[in-house]
């Protein structure tokens, strides 16, 4: 196989620094389906996604890529593919459905063997502990708008930590939180579906304060591994013929 110039994958590969780390990504709600399994809880997105013309051709995240069912399978997938590492997103409603209380065993379970199965591969596991699926009683008293889910957020961070925190090589706290202001609470487009334009500021302290709150619970619990965001960033201003292609980056705390 060859790309421009006669120069092969091969050849590219080879100049990759023997530290360099290659890795591939996704989000539970994406990819896990299986949404009533195991007791988890409907999540914001569950929600939105039911509303007419809220989803292109109206898809439904019920199935997904069966990933529930198919763990094993994908990450033989990454495995045969020489993938370094996953990272990964843990469904807040999978194992804690009422976003506050009781956990639940069976989902932490599947994450439990999610993680196994990865290390067994030689595939160093990356959690991001939020990649968007609020659970839905915290999105009904306010989601990210109300302080309190800050508050959710840092005991499920530790509970997280003490169940996976031996064997996850990197933490990601929150996914893009940036996103999950402007598109779901100023403009509307991803869940929750709130248009509050600039009164959605408080999401942006909110998710803040989470992150700052889940950090000390993770490094409370003992976690070995490193500790981060991920942000998204869009280039703009001058020169206006600079890609404006936007990147998201992860960043250690």
């Amino acid at each position: 196989m060859t790309v421009e110039n006669d120069v092969s994958v091969q050849d590219l590969a080879d100049r990759l620094p023997s530290s360099f780390t290659l890795g591939v990504a996704a989000a539970a709600f994406q990819i896990e389906g299986s949404l009533s399994a195991d007791g988890r809880g409907p999540s914001g997105w569950d929600a939105f996604s039911e509303k007419p013309g809220a989803i292109v051709d109206g898809h439904s995240p019920a199935v997904a890529c069966d990933h529930y069912n198919r763990s094993p399978e994908d990450v033989a997938l990454m495995r045969d593919l020489g993938v370094d590492s996953y990272r990964f997103s843990i469904s807040w409603p999978r194992i804690q459905p009422d976003g506050r209380g009781a956990f639940n065993k069976q989902g932490l379970d599947f994450y439990d063997r999610l993680i196994d199965q990865l290390l067994e591969a030689g595939i160093s596991p990356m959690a991001t502990l939020y990649h968007w699926d609020t659970p839905l009683p915290l999105e009904h008293r306010g989601g990210w708008m109300n302080r309190a889910t800050a508050e959710r957020f840092a005991e499920y961070a530790g509970e997280a930590g003490r169940r996976f925190g031996d064997r996850v090589d990197q933490w990601v706290t929150l996914n893009e939180p940036a996103s999950v202001v402007l598109n779901g609470y100023a403009l509307g487009v991803h869940a929750p579906g709130r248009d509050l334009l600039f009164d959605a500021f408080p999401a942006v302290h909110n998710q803040l304060l989470a992150h700052g709150m889940a950090v000390q619970a993770l490094r409370a619990a003992g976690v070995r591994g490193g500790i981060g965001v991920t942000n998204l960033h869009s280039p703009s201003g001058r020169p206006r013929e600079k890609s404006r292609t936007n990147t998201s980056r992860w960043f250690s705390t």
